[in-house]
């Protein structure tokens, strides 16, 4: 079953520049065969390059915990260095509204 997928990230290094871009490609490595699309936002402050980054859309994953195991078993060790926080959602699939109650 596909579910809905939230996932914020907050990435900083030391400012070299071209932060973005640097994390666009490490999401295309990661999440290859994901139905995911995200969203970057780089600024640079006090010698920082930090980019907050928004990734959403449908995935196989069915909890926050399959999400930290996917990413603890494929993300690079570049991911780990930048990454400084997250948040992660995961909306079940559900048939239906739900209003009715089981049939």
């Amino acid at each position: 079953m596909k579910n809905e997928t939230y996932l914020d990230f907050c990435f900083i290094r030391e400012e070299q520049g071209s932060f973005s871009k640097e994390i666009h490609h490490l999401f295309k490595d990661l999440f290859i065969e994901k139905r995911l699309n995200w969203f970057l936002d780089e600024k640079n402050q006090d010698g920082l390059d930090i980019v907050v980054a928004e990734v959403k859309g449908m995935s196989d994953w069915e909890s926050e915990q399959d999400i930290l195991h996917y990413l603890e078993n494929c993300a690079t060790a570049q991911f780990w260095t930048y990454l400084q926080g997250y948040q992660l959602y995961i909306y079940p699939y559900k048939k239906g509204c739900q209003s009715c109650g089981p049939h």
